[in-house]
């Protein structure tokens, strides 16, 4: 294996980060007159709380861009650098959209920004994790559920998919989305995490 210059990781990483934490459901619901995002329901800049001000087109430009960044992010380190930049800027993308310095580091809790992120590393994996919310949500009809099956299983998945490399990006997102999800964690402990399309101003 060539040796690789931490110089191309390292960019990557920034640029990974720094396009992962454009918070573009506060962009977005700022534009369409909603105001701070931050100041409805949950609180959370992503796509399900956008999707609390009853602006469905809204919250679906949002899951697509936040998806989009981790993507793009992705790939253009993969074309530029190869696997182990993809890798990298991939996890950049994860902790700028939890963690974007604009916002004070609190940003969202990453389902959307990861599904644009595995399906750049690896579609089948990618696909997969699709696939496991799908089936859990049909299973459960909780979105936070689904979103730490499908985060929690893609590790495994991934080991055989796409190999160590990957998986071990895989087990980063996870444990990421997991801390992220702690207050969702504990409402499905107390069984109070609302179901999906179920109306509670706190889910998030």
């Amino acid at each position: 294996m060539a040796d690789l210059s931490p110089l191309p990781l390292i960019l990557a990483l920034i640029g990974g980060y720094l396009l992962g934490s454009i918070p573009f459901g506060l962009v977005l619901t700022r534009l369409a007159g909603y105001g701070d995002i931050r100041q409805i329901g949950s609180g959370n800049i992503g796509a399900t709380n956008v999707l609390r001000t009853g602006n469905k087109p809204l919250a679906l430009a949002t899951l697509l861009l936040d998806s989009g960044k981790g993507a793009i992010a992705t790939l253009i380190a993969l074309y530029v650098a190869g696997t182990e930049a993809g890798i990298a800027a991939a996890a950049g993308s994860m902790l700028g959209h939890s963690f974007p310095v604009w916002l004070g580091f609190k940003g969202g809790k990453g389902v959307a920004t990861s599904l644009g992120v595995l399906l750049a590393i690896s579609w089948p994996v990618g696909l997969a994790a699709c696939g496991t919310w799908l089936l859990a949500a049909v299973l459960f009809r909780i979105s936070s559920l689904s979103a730490l099956i499908a985060v929690g299983a893609s590790p495994v998945v991934a080991w055989f998919l796409a190999g160590p490399a990957v998986a071990g990006l895989c087990l980063f997102i996870a444990v990421l989305v997991y801390i992220r999800h702690k207050d969702n964690i504990a409402r499905l402990l107390k069984g109070e995490e609302p179901k999906i399309g179920a109306k509670k101003k706190d889910a998030a």
